[in-house]
């Protein structure tokens, strides 16, 4: 079993920030894209950022500028610094973890997800 835990998230008010954190544990066996996806209500859930290994990132055109995600490899961890929010970016934030994993005594392929950790800007 793996397990993605978030946290981080809350109320901001426009132009302020937060830091998000996402741990993963459990049978890891290799973690290889770690990233951070978003859904409003009544939208579909988009990418925000993802962070491969060796450091490459990448971000939706609507966060660049704004968002970083980094990552530390021996922790399996994962953060969303985001700064100059704004009311668009009121979402649950999803952090996910692909890779590779222990499961039944076999290697698997698989993604997980967290469970998610509310967003919220407003005055």
């Amino acid at each position: 079993q793996v397990q993605l835990v978030e946290s981080g998230g809350g109320l901001v008010q426009p132009g302020g920030s937060l830091r998000l954190s996402c741990a993963a544990s459990g049978s890891i066996f290799r973690i290889n894209v770690m990233g951070w996806y978003r859904q409003a209500p009544g939208k579909q859930r988009e990418l925000v950022a993802g962070i491969t290994s060796g450091g490459s990132t990448n971000y939706t055109n609507s966060v660049k500028g704004r968002f970083t995600i980094s990552r530390d490899n021996a922790k399996n961890t994962v953060y969303l610094q985001m700064n100059s929010l704004k009311y668009e970016d009121t979402a649950v934030y999803l952090c996910h973890a692909d890779g590779n994993f222990l499961a039944g005594g076999s290697v698997k392929t698989y993604r997980y997800w967290g469970q998610g950790t509310q967003v919220t800007v407003s005055s």
